[in-house]
């Protein structure tokens, strides 16, 4: 489960605006390539012995019943003792399960170690980011090698002396977990404020930082969310608040050099359904605060020179109507789904914002989906999505004159960038595909030119041309044509024989495009086939394809990702017995609802943090996001929703018969996906499955819904996924 953004498009510029760990797309599985000058094998090897692959008996969780009747049907649980990790057996049962991974893949450890090495041999370890400049200064982040974490630096020219603002190193010292949320540099440049989460549970604590003496100020604040945004006197700080189920539902105003204590609660949203984020407009005129539920929004302004004024409403809520916000002049840009379910362009006056006063910017195209806009003085950026893939449009506020930036390749992903900077006909944005590492491009709006500042670079002789990217569809029982990307080492032939990884998300509306990722390279040198499903659920194809994956309308992203994979296997890219399957969190889900309804079609599974045991927490009001979530998946206390929900959800469908080797992973501190949810499931499934494949559970005791949050530790967990994978396959290590 995931926090979406509280603004899923329109303007913002300051602060975090993702929870991106938690979807998973970002973190993508890697693809398969032999050695440079090395002939290609891709014939499989003896498959190990379970005697080396299960060396001890796995843990077997307790049966403790607890049985309720919901709509007349009697439930019964018996891993539901589970979630209460104050009992000392619950957290030894967690142990028991690494204990047992652990000891099923000692033999991998090799392997491990070689796959980690080779995925740190390919980046560079002392590098740093393009500088972005506000106003004097140039900002940017660096990382040193054997650091875990970023450095964040500034200085006033290129040549000169670089200052360090949050070296995030000596801060982790001593924390098995350490992660950013917001840093956020006052208007005048003199004060930093950032946040800490120390365990993975996304409660941060909110810091102040004075540049000028290097020394924190007094106040500190707890438990607030990813929304932090100063006022234009770089004095007053707004910060969001949560409740205790970890919803951000109160803005505050804090004064620096007060007591916090003594800070205003500007704004409280009594709707559970509903979550709250503050930022600045890029004019720096404004502060916004978004109200959001997965269906709704309202959005919220005040002067940025009047902090202490009441935020005003744009435009009432209204259910099932979203807006987001940017801000020009004497208008703002409203990007909304009113009367247009792909989105639409208005414009209205600051003054009169109301639906009412909305005009039309651009005439709505039911065939392209609008994302959002960024307002710069003399351009209007326009991001949308057609086909499947993400354009820039870009309009001339004088002329009105507009025109679509071009890109090189056919499949590829750009990335929206902070562009902080108001007075500037640059825009900065991230590009990529599955065999271009990513750009930091630089396009002039005004010339129509871009600059490429920089490639992220990959050690060790990343040869582009050694590699395809494909984009295919495949056929789902409804007669939708269902995406698919794909990368491969060339050549290829369609013999069934290559591994293939297929990753697939699904869920929120958040579209899962294709990136490159060094990492893969460990795959695709061994012979896979790296693919996505680009499964309803998802936005890819616009808002109609995500309202066609989810609600009552679920199953679709289930049959949608088997398709893909009969399409794979039926096109000769790969076979059943070599086809390995992957998703994290609402990508869990996927993965365990696609097992139960077809185990023979995979030969492998790594389920990250998977959501799946959705009945029981979507029954359970005080859990985070279960109300929020109400418009994803359904409220259960509606026998038609309860129905279908049961339908699907992995834990409650989990039968008697054979299922493919499965990797499940887990979080002690994650509040979006409990622990509880993998460790029920995979204990249902020890005490039903009746193959003798392997079914592992690994729990990171100190992290939450990502991971590890150091870079080298999250190498470590994927060297361990991919030997997983490859250790069930029985693909060897190509020749060095």
């Amino acid at each position: 489960m995931v926090y979406p953004n509280a603004q899923s498009g329109g303007e913002r510029v300051t602060g975090e605006r993702t929870h991106e760990m938690s979807s998973n797309p970002s973190r993508t599985a890697a693809p398969f390539i032999a050695p440079h000058g090395t002939s290609q094998d891709f014939t499989r090897t003896e498959e190990p012995t379970l005697s080396l692959v299960q060396p001890s008996l796995p843990p077997l969780a307790r049966v403790v019943p607890r049985v309720e009747t919901v709509h007349g049907e009697r439930r019964v649980d018996d891993y539901f003792w589970l979630r209460d990790r104050s009992d000392p057996e619950v957290i030894g049962y967690l142990e028991a399960e690494n204990s047992y991974t652990a000891d099923v893949m000692r033999h991998t450890e090799a392997l491990q170690e070689r796959l980690y090495q080779e995925m740190r041999g390919r980046i560079k370890e002392t590098d740093l980011s393009v500088p972005e400049r506000i106003d004097e200064y140039l900002y940017y982040s660096r990382t040193e090698a054997g650091g875990q974490y970023p450095i964040l630096c500034r200085r006033r020219t290129e040549a000169g002396a670089e200052e360090i603002l949050l070296d995030e190193n000596p801060l982790a010292a001593g924390h098995q977990y350490f992660r950013i949320g917001v840093s956020e540099v006052s208007p005048d440049h003199r004060l930093l404020a950032y946040s800490v989460d120390t365990s993975g549970s996304e409660e941060f604590t909110l810091l102040i930082k004075d540049l000028t003496t290097g020394s924190l100020l007094a106040e500190s604040i707890a438990k607030t969310s990813l929304g932090v945004a100063w006022a234009n006197d770089s004095r007053t700080l707004f910060y969001t608040v949560l409740d205790a189920a970890r919803r951000p539902c109160s803005l505050y105003r804090h004064l620096i050099g007060t007591n916090p204590a003594e800070d205003v609660r500007v704004y409280f949203e009594p709707d559970a359904s509903f979550y709250i984020d503050v930022g600045r407009t890029r004019s720096r005129k404004y502060l916004l605060l978004d109200i959001a539920s997965h269906s709704t929004t309202e959005v919220r302004f005040v002067s940025a020179d009047r902090p202490e004024e009441l935020f005003r409403v744009v435009q009432p809520r209204q259910a099932g109507i979203e807006y987001t916000v940017s801000h020009h002049g004497e208008r703002f840009f409203i990007t909304t789904n009113d009367a247009a379910p792909n989105f639409r362009l208005v414009h209205c006056p600051v003054e009169t914002p109301t639906k009412e006063h909305w005009a039309p910017v651009l005439p709505y195209r039911p065939e392209i989906k609008l994302d959002s806009t960024d307002a710069f003085r003399d351009h209007l950026v326009v991001y949308e999505r057609e086909a499947g893939l993400r354009r820039i449009r870009v309009l001339d506020l004088a002329t009105g004159a507009e025109h679509l930036i071009l890109f090189p390749e056919p499949v590829y992903t750009i990335r929206q960038h902070d562009n902080p900077e108001f007075d500037t006909t640059l825009l900065r944005f991230g590009y990529t595909s599955l065999v271009t590492p990513n750009s930091v491009v630089e396009y002039d709006m005004a010339g129509h030119t871009w600059t490429v500042r920089k490639q992220t670079e990959v050690l060790g002789g990343y040869d582009p041309s050694l590699y395809r990217s494909e984009r295919l569809l495949a056929m789902a029982p409804d007669g939708i044509q269902v995406p698919i990307s794909l990368v491969y080492r060339i050549p290829l032939e369609h013999d069934g024989q290559r591994p293939l990884l297929l990753n697939g998300y699904g869920a929120y509306g958040m579209s899962y495009d294709p990136a490159f990722s060094s990492s893969t390279l460990s795959l695709l040198d061994r012979g896979f086939v790296v693919a996505i499903a680009h499964v309803r659920g998802g936005e890819e194809m616009g808002r109609p394809w995500y309202d066609g994956g989810r609600l009552l309308r679920k199953r679709s992203s289930f049959t949608d990702f088997i398709a893909a994979a009969e399409h794979l296997v039926n096109t000769g890219y790969t076979s059943a017995d070599r086809l390995v399957i992957s998703g994290g969190s609402a990508g869990g889900l996927l993965m365990g609802a696609v097992i139960n309804l077809r185990p023979d079609l995979f030969r492998a599974v790594l389920a990250e943090v998977p959501f799946v045991d959705v009945v029981n927490t979507m029954l359970d009001a005080s859990l985070p996001l279960t109300v929020i979530e109400y418009d994803e998946w359904g409220n259960p206390n509606d026998p038609a929703a309860y129905a279908y929900i049961r339908s699907y959800s992995p834990y409650d469908n989990v039968e008697g018969r054979a299922y493919p080797n499965i990797l499940v992973t887990a979080g002690l501190n994650d509040p979006r996906v409990a622990y509880w949810e993998p460790a029920k499931w995979t204990a249902k499934l020890r005490a039903k499955k009746t193959d003798t494949n392997r079914l592992l559970l690994r729990t990171n005791m100190g992290a939450g819904h990502g991971g590890a949050s150091g870079r080298y530790d999250f190498l470590r967990e994927t060297a361990f996924k991919y030997a997983f994978v490859l250790d069930v396959l029985g693909v060897e290590s190509p020749e060095r």
